[in-house]
Formats: C-alpha cells, structure tokens, sequence
C-alpha cells in the first residue's frame, strides 16, 4: 500500500510541476531589470503676473500612475547649498493674515507654478520675478510610496527626500524660461 501511494505521490508532483498559468500583463517600457530613475528638474527665471499666473512646462516625459511630485523654491544659500523650501510655501502680512502662496499642481504630461492670495499686484518684485524652483518626481513603483500606509510622508526637507529615495541630483535638467 505504500508503494501505491508513494507512486501516486511522485506522479502527482511530475504532473502538477509542469503546469504552466497565462502570461501576465506587459511592464513599463524598457530593458528587463531596468529601474525606474527618479527625475529632477531646475526651472529657472519664473516669472509670476501681476494676477498670480505663473507657468505650465511639459516634463519631456509622461509619468506613471503612482509617481510622486515634489516642488521646491529656492530661498537662499546656506554654507555654498542652495536652501529649498517645499511648495505651497506661504507668506503672511505682519497681523498674521495670508498674504500669497506660492502654489503647484501637476498631470501626468506637465505641472504648472502659480501664485495663490490677495492683492497679488503688491507681491514685491523680488519674490514675483527671477525665481528658481526644483522639481522632484519621485518613481511610484517604490514600494515606500506605493504602498497604502497609514502614515504621511514627510517631503519638506529636500536633502532628506534626496537621502531617503537615494536620487542622484547632480545631474539635473535645467529648464530657462
């Protein structure tokens, strides 16, 4: 009786090891093992209206579902590093009201800088014209991000994010306008 069962045993195992399910569906675009890279993008000479209209730039590239995007101001520069400031970064008259914000928003094809307050028209010339900000798209397959986590992440330190999802930002593409 033994023998039977063994026999049936080593049969099952040979049958049901060749099976096969169908094919899955077709990954992103590129070479097998390829990663995704993190993307970084300077724009340079923003310049905001007079109403707070700012400017729409085409990434050169579509994002994927799950990307995440990050924008930053360049507000100074601390021991030769530029500071970065996340957007929406705000700004307050002296009673505490708010006064403007420097605001994004973004497609999958392109993101757009604006500004967002009252009496935009007085905004100073220094903080309305020439500004440079940072773009961070940070890949969506990172299981960081795409994972449904309770907890927020935390994007406003520029270096940490740089740190954490290791992006290489020496070589960033540089948009003038």
């Amino acid at each position: 009786m033994k023998k039977i069962l063994t026999l049936f045993a080593v049969v099952g195992l040979i049958v049901f090891s060749s099976c096969e399910g169908p094919e899955g569906p077709e990954g992103p675009p590129g070479a097998p093992g390829d990663a995704l890279i993190a993307e970084v993008i300077d724009v340079n000479n923003v310049n905001f209206a007079l109403n707070g209209d700012g400017e729409v730039i085409d990434f050169g590239f579509t994002l994927y579902p799950g990307d995440v995007v990050l924008a930053y101001r360049a507000t100074g520069v601390a021991n030769g590093s530029t500071v970065w400031t996340q957007i929406p970064e705000s700004h307050y008259f002296d009673d505490g009201t708010l006064f403007f914000t420097y605001k994004f928003n973004f497609s999958r094809v392109d993101f757009e800088l604006y500004l967002e307050g009252f009496d935009l028209n007085t905004v100073p010339a220094d903080l309305r014209t020439n500004q440079k900000f940072r773009i961070v798209v940070v890949p969506g397959a990172d299981p960081k991000i795409s994972n449904k986590s309770v907890n927020k992440e935390d994007y406003s330190d520029y270096n940490a994010v740089i740190s954490k999802y290791n992006i290489d930002d020496t070589n960033v593409k540089t948009i003038n306008l």
